[in-house]
Order: structure tokens, then C-alpha cells, then sequence
């Protein structure tokens, strides 16, 4: 993820002057594992994301896990960490525990779930790799992540990086870092097994990518209210 990098004491005054004089719409964001589709529904409409790498990692939270579809009912993937999920480290310093091979049965979830969508092929060879590249840290894979779905959905805002952490930001700029999911009514899509458990609103990104393809996602996340 190409990003620009900021820890200086005067941070939220620079955001504050970028955000009145260029009237940006600017959102502050934790760096999520694969995020829901109500989160970019949000991003998507910003013109400037910064991205907190110094906020503390916060368990319970999708900074290191997602939820997609499954068989019988939502399938939670989580990245295995360092220290597990008790630890109140910088996200930057988030360490993954590799010794568990998360990636090989992240993907292998992932295909068994997916491989008859409309669109699994479209995205297979672009996405693949993100599960065979080594990455130490956490922050590394939700980069990729991220990244990875900002240009399948050709999204243009702008990112920056703080590695200074802020409590509070100027009060025009939008605080994504400590809103947690709510549950959500979302207009249908069809889910591959939605005869059998139901439509399950609000899965990660990827649902919507693989069942209804991009620029079909771009259309639906553009109509949801934020």
C-alpha cells in the first residue's frame, strides 16, 4: 500500500488546514483483516483515508479477523498472533504467529466456499498470492488486503499513514478506529448458500466481490447509507 507516512506533533493541525482548504472528506481508519462490506461502503466515499498504525491492537475486532459464507453458517477466519489477542501493542508491532499454517487454511476456506461463485475465477490469480506471501506482522497483511481490494474496486482516495497516535482528530474528519459492527439491514445479493442458511448481511468484502463481481460491488456499496 502506497501511503504517506506521518508522526509529527502537529499532525491533526496539518489534517485540519488539508481538510478546510482542499474540503476533502477525510476518514480516519484502523488497518482491518479483509473489512466488512459496511466499512467500505464508508471508505469508498472518502477522499482521504489515514490509516492509524499506532493505535493498540483491540481483540474482539476484526483487526485480525473476517467473516465470510459458509455451508451451514458464517465461517470467522482469524490470523493467529504473538502473544494472542490479550496484548496492548502499537497495530504496527502486531506480530503474526506463523508457526500456524493460517494462510494455507485461510485459502483453502476460502476456495471451498467460493469456487462455484460467478466471479471466484476473476479474482483467483491476483488473490492467491496474498496467501502465500510470508508476512511478519499483522499491519503487512491487512496492507495488502486493503490494497488489493482498493484496486479490484478502483478506488481513488488519497492514504496516509499516522504513526503517531491521536485520541481525538479535528471534529470534520471522520473517526472510523472505535465503531464496531452493528447488525445491519442490506439490500439482497445472491450468497451461494442462501437457500440453505439465509442471506447473511454485512460479511467481508470478499462475499460481494466473488458473488456479485466489481463494478457490480462498486454500484451496491455506493447505495447503501452511511
Amino acid at each position: 500500500m502506497v501511503a504517506h507516512t506521518f508522526n509529527t506533533d502537529n499532525f491533526n493541525e496539518w489534517v485540519n488546514i488539508y481538510v478546510f482548504t482542499f474540503a476533502v472528506m477525510t476518514i480516519v481508519a484502523p488497518y482491518l483483516t479483509f473489512p466488512r462490506i459496511s466499512w467500505w461502503a464508508r471508505v469508498m466515499q472518502a477522499d482521504v483515508v489515514i490509516f492509524d498504525a499506532a493505535e493498540h491492537f483491540q481483540k474482539m475486532t476484526d483487526r485480525n479477523k473476517y467473516h465470510i459464507s459458509g455451508a451451514n453458517n458464517i465461517n470467522k477466519l482469524s490470523v493467529p498472533l504473538v502473544n494472542g489477542r490479550d496484548q496492548r501493542a502499537p497495530m504496527r508491532d502486531i506480530c503474526i504467529h506463523n508457526e500456524e499454517r493460517w494462510q494455507v487454511q485461510h485459502w483453502r476456506t476460502i476456495v471451498s466456499v467460493y469456487r462455484r461463485t460467478p466471479y471466484f475465477e476473476h479474482f483467483e490469480a491476483s488473490l492467491q498470492p496474498l496467501f502465500e506471501h510470508p508476512y511478519a506482522h499483522l499491519i503487512e497483511f491487512n496492507k495488502a488486503g486493503l490494497q488489493w481490494v482498493k484496486q479490484q474496486l478502483r478506488l481513488k482516495y488519497q492514504e496516509l499513514e499516522a504513526n503517531t497516535f491521536s485520541k481525538e482528530y479535528p471534529a470534520e474528519t471522520k473517526d472510523a478506529r472505535f465503531t464496531k459492527p452493528v447488525p445491519q439491514i442490506m439490500p439482497r445479493y445472491h450468497q451461494i448458500f442462501e437457500d440453505r442458511i439465509g442471506f447473511l448481511p454485512d460479511l467481508s468484502i470478499l462475499d460481494l466481490l466473488f458473488s456479485i463481481g466489481p463494478k457490480a460491488a462498486g454500484e451496491y456499496l455506493r447505495s447503501l447509507p452511511v
